[in-house]
């Protein structure tokens, strides 16, 4: 069973995921400061209809061909939150809701449409929905490799952009930083990751894979930029164990596998984390309770 490990495609696999891991840890840390973290779980579910119409038009299942239709319906998605938060009086929130609802029902519609076509069954647009890494081909992993690694250089390249867009509006636009560039750039290396990590994670998972590496780096660290390194840490570690609980057992999906590697991480870090975690946050309260006492003794 170990020998697996020793095949160059596992190895490739493994690379793949953990690289997808840290990319998605990175860019959950920008959609957990922006308070956008349905955001991802939308867009990631609006990219299954971009999918499958790519197979349906092309017939064939080349990863690039379905990253494109799967970021254009995402994009759709993102512009269709857009109009309906700004135009009508329904919140951000819910627009996200029904774009979510929506665009995931109209993917499922079509990929059943797509499973009666004659190459369908043997399409693995399945695959997409719970995510299999296994079934990632050389040219997959190395297109996912590539832009998930133009994702993190971005990140890390404008890292001190990203802290004045995030935390302070009024100064960006003072120093002739363009937030709406920025917002337009957020959106672009969301919907880059989401596509990229949808075969190997799934596009129901996707979206747990950004947000909980970042949430579990909170628990450690006040700092943005440590934050950001611990989230891509965390992300990296997910992508790596869950593909490789997965690459041993073969026939199981990878993304739920990557995703309760990340919650276990969280519930650590929620448990023992040096910002607030339960356990040491206990023994703090115990302290000063006693130092209290010992005052009102003494």
């Amino acid at each position: 069973m170990w020998s697996i490990l020793l095949s160059s495609n596992t190895q490739w696999v493994l690379l793949s995921t953990m690289i997808l891991g840290i990319a998605a840890g990175m860019v959950g840390c920008i959609a957990y400061f922006k308070r956008q973290n349905l955001m991802s779980d939308a867009l990631s579910h609006a990219a299954l209809p971009g999918v499958v119409i790519a197979f349906i038009l092309f017939a064939e299942k080349q990863l690039y061909v379905l990253i494109i239709g799967a970021a254009v319906s995402a994009l759709c998605g993102a512009l269709f939150i857009q109009a309906v938060s700004t135009s009508t009086r329904i919140s951000e929130d819910a627009s996200m809701g029904m774009v979510l609802a929506v665009f995931y029902g109209l993917g499922i519609m079509l990929l059943t449409i797509a499973n009666r076509m004659v190459s369908g069954n043997q399409s693995g647009l399945v695959s997409f929905i719970y995510g299999q890494a296994a079934a990632m081909v050389r040219s997959d992993m190395y297109t996912m490799i590539l832009l998930a690694l133009a994702v993190v250089f971005i990140l890390f390249l404008l890292l001190k952009e990203w802290k004045v867009y995030l935390f302070d509006g009024g100064f960006a636009k003072g120093i002739g930083l363009s937030v709406r560039g920025m917002d337009l750039l957020y959106i672009g290396i969301l919907v880059t990751t989401i596509v990229i990590g949808i075969q190997a994670v799934g596009v129901i998972l996707m979206a747990a894979l950004m947000i909980t590496p970042a949430v579990s780096a909170r628990y450690w660290t006040k700092t943005f930029a440590m934050m950001l390194l611990l989230s891509a840490l965390f992300g990296g570690i997910s992508g790596a164990v869950g593909t490789l609980i997965t690459a041993l057992w073969s026939g199981l999906p990878t993304g739920p596998f990557i995703v309760v590697v990340a919650s276990s991480l969280f519930i650590f870090s929620l448990l023992f984390g040096k910002e607030k975690g339960i356990v040491l946050r206990f023994i703090e309260q115990s302290r000063q309770r006693k130092t209290i006492e010992a005052r009102e003794v003494g």
